[in-house]
């Protein structure tokens, strides 16, 4: 049977405060105060939708990914690059191989879904599995209600036939080109329209013949259904079908708006991944996507969902893992949304050499470095020579990859002087578990927050962009262990 064999998710750290925008803003549009509780997820400077479909995927994989990952499929409406496969990135990242297919899937806010549903109903039969991806960081004017209410996060599923833990019981899907909101070819910010037409003619009217669809083809019925996934932005319309359905209120889960905002077409996927979490054996799970159309998705827990836990957390595991951010002006600098003056010393060309950065792609994108074959010694970058001063054998290292290695600091600098878009710019000497050294950035660190021998663990980031030409370079930096800080 297809389905749900593995599940992860990643929210960032960062919680920007609602009343600190509306602070800000209150002045121009008073309408704002009626959003100003709660909080929204915030992506870090080094943050996008690539580096935050790697960690969920790292959430979901584990130390030891399956052997059989036979594709990639990417889900996105923000994705880094619109010309160059960023699934391929992400695979790379993930050290899957290149044996693979992978895909870009974007342009509608149901892509998430959409393309699970392809992916589910094409996997069945097949050999090996698929690892979906799903992320959104969406950009909004400053001082409007889409800045308060939408936010940032990813899921991750492995999908395939054997060791299901969340069986597929099937789908519908309608196509309707109905228009809440939309973003036009080179525009930064989407164009939203009147939410009583979008609640009245939209939801009402497109998601419940979908959903009598659904269990007609399915012989479900809304008593059958223990949990309903369902992102809206307008309140109470999830509850209001629920009920045309015959689903009870209980069964509805929690959008998560209060406490991280909507991120895009990554939401729905999202709310399940965090569903999962907190499933039992048997129970049957709804998933509702919504944009010019609905997807539906119906899922049934097996009894090895109980055997299963995300690598480093889940979706409850960063949301608990945050700090609040009430400086309204860094969300503006991280989101590009001012023009800052960063000083001579920003003035780097950055060009990334594509020849070089191709020939080192998993020594940079992927982190391996190498393993002697003689004594065992673990050194990063790999090298024609061990470094091991007792070793020093030619050609004799394998492949090594650190991503996985916990660490520790053995020293640390703050620097005020390098140019940084959150200063200080903080680095350090990195010890692996394992052995072997690296002077790397830190990040999702504070001023003053930093000791030696701090836990830490490697994170897939933006090192730096260049604006010229477009082209963001990924790296590893390493930040604090949140399973151990």
């Amino acid at each position: 049977m297809a389905g749900i064999t593995r599940f992860g998710g990643y929210v960032p750290r960062l919680r920007l405060q609602r009343k600190a925008v509306v602070e800000a803003n209150g002045w121009f549009n008073p309408g704002l105060a009626g959003l100003a509780k709660g909080e929204r997820s915030m992506c870090n400077w080094d943050e996008d939708s690539l580096t935050m479909a790697v960690e969920a995927g790292r959430d979901c994989l584990g130390e030891t990914p399956p052997s059989n990952i036979r594709a990639i499929h990417f889900a996105s409406t923000t994705m880094p690059f619109a010309d160059r496969q960023n699934a391929t990135v992400a695979a790379t990242a993930l050290q899957l191989g290149e044996d693979l297919r992978t895909v870009d899937l974007t342009s509608s806010m149901r892509a998430g879904t959409s393309g699970m549903i392809e992916a589910l109903e094409n996997i069945e039969g097949r050999d090996g599995q698929i690892l979906y991806l799903a992320a959104d960081h969406r950009e909004t004017a400053s001082s409007g209600a889409q800045e308060l209410q939408m936010g940032d996060g990813a899921a991750s599923f492995v999908l395939g036939n054997d060791n299901v833990i969340a069986e597929f019981l099937g789908s519908h899907q309608m196509s309707t080109d109905f228009v809440d909101h939309y973003r036009g070819q080179n525009r930064s910010f989407d164009y939203n329209w009147e939410e009583r037409w979008i609640r009245d003619e939209g939801y009402f009217k497109i998601v419940p013949p979908a959903i009598e669809a659904l269990f007609k083809k399915t012989g479900v019925s809304g008593d059958d259904i223990d949990m309903m996934v369902m992102p809206a932005l307008i309140r109470g319309v999830p509850q209001k079908i629920a009920k045309g359905a015959g689903i009870k209120d209980e069964a509805v889960q929690d959008n998560m708006h209060a406490i991280m905002g909507e991120a895009g077409a990554a939401h729905a996927l999202i709310m399940l991944s965090r569903a999962l979490q907190a499933a039992k054996p048997g129970q049957t799970i709804l998933v509702i996507g919504w944009g010019q159309g609905c997807d539906l998705m119906l899922f049934r827990a097996t009894d090895a969902i109980s055997g299963f836990k995300p690598s480093l957390g889940g979706v409850e595991g960063f949301l608990a893992r945050k700090k609040e951010e009430s400086n309204y002006n860094r969300y503006l600098a991280f989101n590009e949304l001012i023009e800052r003056d960063k000083g001579i010393r920003a003035e780097v060309d950055a060009q990334t050499a594509l020849t070089t950065l191709y020939r080192n792609r998993d020594k940079v994108l992927g982190f391996v470095g190498g393993k002697c074959t003689k004594c065992g010694t673990v050194q990063y970058p790999k090298a024609h020579i061990c470094v091991n001063p007792n070793c020093g054998e030619w050609h004799s290292q394998e492949d090594f990859r650190f991503a996985d290695v916990p660490c520790t600091v053995q020293s640390w600098t703050a620097d005020g002087l390098t140019y940084s878009p959150d200063p200080p710019t903080h680095f350090g000497m990195v010890t692996f578990e394992a052995g072997g050294r690296l002077m790397a950035d830190l990040t999702d660190v504070d001023k003053g927050g930093v000791e030696v021998g701090m836990p830490l663990r490697m994170v897939f980031r933006v090192k730096v962009e260049d604006e010229r030409r477009g082209f963001k370079k990924y790296f590893w930096k390493a930040a604090p262990d949140h399973r151990k800080v």
